[in-house]
C-alpha cells in the first residue's frame, strides 16, 4: 500500500514505517508505534513553530526514540500553554524597536542578555529578573515592548487582561488570580503579561474590602511565583504607576520597574519606515512626516496609517485606478489625529520616572 509521506495513514503502518526506516516491523508493533509518532509529530511541530510532516516525525522518533519521554510532562506542559491562548512573537518584531529608545538597551542588559548568556550570567553571579513592570502614558509601546521580548527570546506570549480575571464576577478575582499563578509558576520559557495592572494591584490605603484582597493576594503571589525554578517572567504593565500599591513598588517583589515614554525622532522614523513596507505608496518624504508628529506614540502612528491606507482603498475602489499614498496625505492627515501625548504628560512622566525607576 502506497501511503503518502505527509497524509494521515489509516492502515498499512508497517509498510509505511518500513519505506523510511528500510526494515520491516512486526504489524502490532507498528499499530502501536503509530500513536506515539504522532504525539511526536505534533510535539516538534510545536517546538519548531511549523507543521512537519510525518515523514520528518517518525525519523526523528525513530532516531532520538530512547532519549524522548512522551510520558507527557512535557506534552502536557504544551497542552497547558496553549490553553492559555499563548502565542508565538515573531522575533523580528525586536527590530522595529529603535536602538535609540532607552528602554531597548535596559531591556536588553538587564533582561536578554543574562537570559540567553547563561554561562557568562553565572561567572557574574547576576540574576536574571523574573518579575518586571513597565510604566508610562498611554499607547506609547509597553505591550510591544513585551511582546517583542517574548520573540527574541522565543518563548511564549501569555497576555491577561483584568476582564478576563473578573469574567465571574468582581468578587471572583482574587480566586481566579490565585488560580492563574498557580499554572503561570510551573510554566516554562513564557512570558505572563498583564496590562492595565493597576486593576488588580491598587493602592490599599483608600480601597475597598474586596480590592484589598485582589491586592494582598498579589503580594503573595509573586514570591511564590519567584521562588519556582522555572525559566518565565511575569510582566506587568501600568499607565498610572500611582494608583499601584506601594508594596509593590519595593525591592524585593518586581525585580526591574521600567519606563517606557516619548520617543525621539529616530524612533518615529524606524517606526514610520516599518509601516511604508506594506504600504501601496508612491514616493514618501519621511522627515516631513516626522517633523509633524513630535507627539505622536506607536499607536497614534499606526493610527495615521490606518487612516491614509483606507482613504487610499476607498479612492482606488471608486476610482478604479492604483490609486498610491502619498506625502501630501499624510499632511492632510496628521492635523485630523489629537495625539495622546501633551507636554503635561510628558512632565508627569519624567516625574514618576525620577521616583520609581528601577533596573
Amino acid at each position: 500500500m502506497n501511503i503518502s509521506h505527509d497524509t494521515n495513514p489509516l492502515d498499512g503502518y508497517s509498510n509505511w514505517i518500513a519505506e523510511f526506516c528500510g526494515q520491516m516491523i512486526d504489524p502490532d508493533k507498528a499499530r502501536a508505534l503509530f500513536p506515539e509518532i504522532q504525539k511526536h509529530k505534533w510535539l516538534l511541530s510545536e517546538k519548531l513553530h511549523r507543521d512537519v510532516g510525518y515523514k520528518v516525525a517518525m525519523l526523528d522518533y525513530l532516531e532520538n526514540g530512547a532519549k524522548i519521554d512522551h510520558d507527557s510532562e512535557e506534552i502536557q506542559d504544551l497542552q497547558l500553554i496553549k490553553g492559555m491562548d499563548a502565542r508565538r512573537i515573531d522575533p523580528s518584531v525586536w527590530e522595529t524597536i529603535s536602538e535609540t529608545q532607552p528602554p531597548k538597551q535596559i531591556v536588553n542588559n538587564r533582561i536578554i542578555l543574562p537570559l540567553t548568556q547563561t554561562r557568562l550570567a553565572r561567572k557574574h553571579a547576576v540574576m536574571p529578573p523574573r518579575t518586571i513592570i513597565f510604566f508610562g502614558p498611554p499607547g506609547t509601546g509597553k505591550t510591544h515592548f513585551v511582546q517583542a521580548i517574548a520573540g527574541i527570546l522565543r518563548w511564549w506570549f501569555i497576555e491577561v487582561s483584568p476582564s478576563t480575571l473578573m469574567a465571574d464576577g468582581q468578587d471572583r478575582l482574587g480566586a481566579n488570580l490565585k488560580s492563574l499563578m498557580d499554572i503561570a509558576r510551573n510554566l516554562d520559557e513564557a512570558i505572563l503579561f498583564i496590562d492595565e495592572f493597576e486593576e488588580i494591584a491598587a493602592n490599599r490605603d483608600n480601597a475597598s474590602r474586596i480590592d484589598k484582597s485582589i491586592t494582598n493576594e498579589f503580594l503573595k503571589q509573586v514570591p511564590l511565583l519567584k521562588a519556582q525554578p522555572s525559566q518565565n517572567l511575569l510582566v506587568c504593565a501600568t499607565n498610572y504607576i500611582r494608583q499601584l500599591d506601594a508594596a509593590l513598588l519595593r525591592p524585593g517583589r518586581f525585580d526591574c520597574i521600567i519606563p517606557v515614554g516619548g520617543l525621539d525622532d529616530e524612533s518615529r522614523r524606524r517606526i514610520v519606515e516599518h509601516y511604508l513596507t506594506d504600504t501601496n505608496r508612491s514616493h514618501v518624504d519621511v522627515e516631513q512626516i516626522i517633523a509633524r508628529i513630535p507627539l505622536f506614540t506607536p499607536a497614534d502612528i499606526e493610527y495615521l496609517f490606518q487612516k491614509v491606507r483606507q482613504e487610499a482603498f476607498e479612492k482606488e475602489c471608486f476610482q478604479g485606478d492604483n490609486y498610491q499614498v502619498t506625502t501630501e496625505m499624510f499632511l492632510e492627515t496628521i492635523p485630523s489625529i489629537r495625539p495622546t501625548l501633551t507636554d503635561e504628560a510628558i512632565e508627569a512622566f519624567n516625574r514618576d520616572c525620577e521616583e520609581f525607576t528601577r533596573y
